[in-house]
């Protein structure tokens, strides 16, 4: 009799046990995060394979679960905010010629042949065109760490790809708006429907771009007058939610409104003492959540045979596609070869963007769990090879140095 009462009540424990969940899913990103970084490699790179090693794939310690899914997406929804409120336009304008050159054409060449791959490979014509889609993708935080390692970060190469970063960003999101509300409009739909679909996302853009840029610094700040703590940036959070929402109300991403409310903020300027205070609140709490949660949902399954093939064909076709077509837009901006190499090497990595193009796409079964598993494979190949690729080409100071005619210093 005593000893069944120091026994634990098991339904109770099950009623409890997301604290568990959670608890475990906070340890293993934080100590994979600092393993990873001991490893000379970003934090993200640990924090997805934490997902991996814990979830079905290898020790199966965590499912994936209505719990984790929500605070994934108020996770990713954050971590959009936080690149809107990041992104620095000036950079862009800078050196805006060669920017463009560099993200327009590192857009079109992954979009194509991803496209054409996936197509050859025998998936569905949907399938093929998100799997386009998901190359477009440029992460440069790596990229930007590298640089900034080898001296390189205020070089004209490193401008235009700090540059090139933002149009990317601005670009992948148009080009995963249309992509999702195209699709989502079923086929045989009608040149009606797409430009029905460009209408709802212009009308989209104008008014939240107006409301971002005119009405949220004003709204913030009178929520920062509230003797409340951290009341300014309560409401900033909600703002991000309610424009996610807003763009799931047009037909297009949540991702899409974080990103564009975070954006216009940036652009009022006087948002960095927000923007650290939120980095602290999502990165310790709620962005781990995403990371773990597409850790979660891989499946090894795919890795033999045929899918270990696609995956390895898959992987060059995201770095060779990135490096040739951005490559080649550095040469049109009459960079050296040599230069030229460096700016297609700083825009390979995918990072986080990649993944959430990717949980967006097995959300909405655009792809399945087998093409998931490649991207996210894709997504850690590209990650490891960028400081390598940039350290080769800019070894010994190579590449025009700051102060070289066209750059900025």
């Amino acid at each position: 009799m005593f000893l069944d009462a120091l026994m634990p009540d098991t339904a109770k424990l099950q009623q409890f046990a997301f604290l568990w969940e959670i608890g475990l899913v906070l340890v293993s990103v934080l100590v994979a995060g600092y393993l990873s970084r001991r490893a000379n490699q970003p934090a993200v790179f640990g924090q997805l394979l934490a997902g991996v090693i814990l979830g079905p794939a290898v020790l199966g310690w965590l499912h994936p679960s209505p719990l984790i899914k929500e605070l994934s997406e108020v996770g990713v929804i954050l971590l959009m905010f936080l690149a809107g409120l990041e992104t620095d336009v000036s950079e862009f304008r800078r050196n805006a010629g060669a920017a463009t050159l560099v993200a327009v054409l590192g857009v079109i060449l992954p979009f194509i042949g991803g496209w054409l791959l996936a197509g050859l490979h025998g998936y569905p014509t949907p399938t093929a065109i998100f799997t386009g889609t998901l190359l477009v993708a440029t992460s440069v935080s790596i990229s930007v760490q590298t640089l900034r390692e080898l001296g390189r970060l205020r070089s004209r190469e490193g401008v235009t790809i700090l540059g090139a970063a933002v149009l990317d960003d601005v670009l992948g999101i148009l080009v995963l708006s249309l992509v999702l509300g195209f699709l989502s409009a079923g086929e045989g739909s009608g040149l009606g429907s797409l430009v029905g679909l460009l209408v709802r996302i212009a009308i989209f853009f104008v008014v939240a771009g107006a409301v971002g840029r005119y009405l949220l610094p004003g709204l913030l700040q009178w929520f920062d007058r509230f003797p409340l703590p951290a009341a300014r940036q309560g409401a900033a959070i909600a703002c991000a939610l309610f424009f996610g929402f807003l763009a799931e109300a047009f037909g297009l991403a949540a991702i899409v409104g974080a990103y564009l409310a975070g954006l216009t903020l940036s652009a009022a300027g006087g948002q960095e003492e927000l923007y650290h205070d939120l980095e602290k609140t999502a990165f310790a709490f709620l962005v781990p959540f995403f990371f773990v949660g597409v850790g979660l949902s891989v499946q090894l399954s795919g890795l033999a045979g045929e899918g270990l093939g696609f995956i390895v064909v898959l992987s060059l076709l995201a770095i060779l596609t990135k490096v040739l077509g951005c490559g080649l837009g550095a040469l049109l901006s009459r960079f050296p070869l040599r230069s030229a190499l460096g700016v297609g090497a700083g825009m390979v990595a995918r990072g986080e963007v990649g993944l959430i193009v990717a949980a967006i796409g097995l959300d909405r079964q655009l792809i399945g769990p087998e093409l998931f598993t490649a991207m996210v494979i894709v997504v850690l190949v590209t990650t490891l090879v960028t400081p390598p690729l940039l350290k080769l080409v800019f070894r010994d100071g190579a590449g025009a140095p700051s102060g070289a005619p066209g750059s900025v210093t």
